[in-house]
């Protein structure tokens, strides 16, 4: 194996030094959610990324210790619901940052289901109903990838809904 022109550094970023710096990328916020014999579960995602529109494939990172993670693992279904900009309140429940757990969580907006019967918000800017087709551990999370066989969403009656995302430490509408 021949050496790069341009060696990188061998050295890796200080984690807050990293994390600091992924502040200031903007992503969008949304909702993954899934269901199965023990109920309805979801949480707060910003690592969220389309792979292929043939077939239609999306991915979502989710932290290894996540107990939603354990329940899409084992029901092998998960939607991914894009916040309207005014669902700040509704990200920072899924984001366990109210105190409120399992079931209750769904109880302040209305949900539908689509094709798997995992949990699609009825207003979100976009719903992936996907299938889960593969797994992958990187560091701290697993990426999950989904076919998505179901669509929904599609914001409010509004002609521009805004979208809602995560920048800086805090949620944003843009």
């Amino acid at each position: 194996m021949t050496e790069p022109v341009f060696p990188m550094p061998r050295a890796t970023p200080e984690a807050t030094l990293f994390r600091d710096a992924m502040a200031g990328v903007a992503s969008a916020v949304h909702v993954v959610t899934t269901i199965g014999p023990q109920g309805r579960a979801g949480l707060t995602a910003n690592a969220v990324a389309s792979v292929s529109d043939a077939p239609p494939t999306v991915l979502v990172c989710i932290a290894r210790l996540s107990r939603t993670l354990a329940l899409i693992e084992s029901s092998g279904v998960f939607c991914i619901n894009t916040l309207l900009g005014e669902d700040v309140e509704l990200a920072e429940i899924f984001a366990s940052r109210r105190g409120i757990d399992g079931e209750a969580r769904f109880a302040t907006r209305d949900w539908r289901q689509l094709t798997t019967g995992a949990p699609v918000l009825s207003d979100a800017v976009a719903a992936f109903d996907c299938r889960l087709v593969a797994a992958h551990d990187v560091a701290t999370h697993r990426i999950l990838i989904g076919e998505v066989v179901g669509l929904g969403g599609f914001g409010t009656k509004t002609a521009e809904p805004t979208s809602l995302i995560y920048r800086r430490r805090h949620f944003e509408a843009v």
